[in-house]
């Protein structure tokens, strides 16, 4: 049976560790959370695991879902769903929040309907392709419910495929927005960025026969630099919120506002957030790609043990203007076991500082490991028995 094991604590070649403390942030939201997705650090973190409801920012979890099942196979962008009359009925005119302005029987392909969500944020949309996907919006919910439980969501459950009121059955938390929003970006990155970073979209006509365009409601994009998503939200049970994220420098941070007062609050307080992400905080480098740090013990394996690198340059986020003192240990499941791919990754540098608490890098396998030959295995296997 594996259990977690910590080699002892490395030193490793850091600066002169200098007096640092946490930057202030006094902010109005009752819940507001950031995260450095970099590094893993915790920047800021008020009412984070608050249950909630999420308003239109379930939005991100719908085409999470859609995304996933794109990346599958399981449907096309060019495949087209009807617009049932019962489903427009019901999401259309004033009574319907925010739409996409779709019509009646109208035929519309999964990529529009897509912009209809991210973009438009069209709670009509997102029921037409609750339907066409699953049959009843209900069916799709519970598709939903499956993919948030294996990506983490612990405290978070959806009831509807567009976050519309429902008498508290769906509810989020900000820590699981944040996963939410990771997990998007780093599976899904080329329809990530397809899908959220449009500025505009344009679907339905006027009754004089124009278009209608309606822009992205995302309040950071054109006015934070790197910013390409995520998702607003307002009910008036929920008050204005905003998942976002921007990368700057090599560096990717995903916020979460929620309960806002005012559409204008929203904005510059998800822009004042953003920038104090990245102005109070900076990344601290500290293992070069493809350096060694530790080495582990291989179980049945052609080698005994197998050296621990950084797949890539490494870094941690520490207040700006300091040095912070870290202590640094490496921890895995184990005994690891062979066979083991050269890249794989099989450890984590667990960073710890008084700052930003427990920052998590991935470590992989310096070379492959061959499973052991027959007498490896049965030597192997002698030599067990008296450990």
């Amino acid at each position: 049976m594996k259990k977690l094991l910590v080699l002892p604590p490395i030193v490793l070649a850091l600066a002169t560790p200098a007096s640092a403390q946490r930057p202030p942030y006094d902010t109005p939201a009752p819940v507001a959370f950031i995260e450095d997705l970099s590094s893993g650090a915790v920047l800021y973190a008020k009412g984070a695991d608050r249950r909630m409801p999420p308003a239109s920012m379930a939005k991100m979890m719908t085409a999470y879902v859609i995304f996933d099942m794109l990346k599958k196979g399981e449907l096309k962008l060019d495949q087209k769903f009807r617009v049932r009359p019962e489903t427009w009925e019901r999401w259309h005119g004033p009574k319907a929040g925010s739409t996409m302005f779709l019509s009646p029987n109208e035929e519309v392909s999964v990529e529009n309907l897509l912009y209809g969500v991210v973009v438009l944020s069209g709670n009509d949309a997102c029921v037409v392709l609750a339907e066409g996907i699953a049959g009843t919006e209900a069916a799709f919910a519970n598709l939903m419910n499956q993919r948030a439980r294996a990506i983490g969501l612990s405290n978070s459950q959806f009831g509807n495929s567009n976050g519309w009121p429902d008498e508290g059955r769906t509810y989020v938390t900000a820590r699981d927005l944040a996963t939410l929003a990771k997990v998007t970006i780093e599976e899904h990155p080329k329809l990530y960025k397809k899908f959220y970073t449009r500025r505009d979209f344009s679907w339905g006509q006027t009754m004089g026969g124009n278009a209608i365009t309606q822009a992205n409601r995302d309040p950071l994009l054109g006015r934070v630099d790197g910013a390409d998503g995520l998702k607003t939200g307002h009910t008036e049970e929920a008050g204005y919120g905003f998942t976002g994220s921007a990368e700057q420098g090599g560096r990717r941070l995903v916020m979460v506002l929620a309960g806002l007062t005012s559409f204008n609050q929203r904005i510059s307080e998800s822009v004042r957030f953003m920038e104090w992400g990245f102005g109070a905080w900076k990344a601290r480098p500290i293992v070069k790609k493809g350096k060694r740090v530790e080495t582990a013990d291989v179980q049945l394996g052609g080698e005994s043990t197998v050296g621990l690198v950084a797949p890539r340059d490494l870094t941690i986020t520490v207040p700006s203007g300091t040095s912070a003192a870290i202590t640094a240990k490496v921890v895995y499941q184990g005994p690891i076991q062979a066979p083991i791919a050269a890249g794989q990754h099989i450890a984590d540098l667990v960073i710890t500082s008084a700052d930003t608490g427990e920052q998590r890098l991935p470590l992989v396998a310096e070379t492959a490991v061959a499973e052991a030959g027959f007498f490896g295995r049965v030597w192997a296997g002698l030599m067990s028995l008296f450990a």
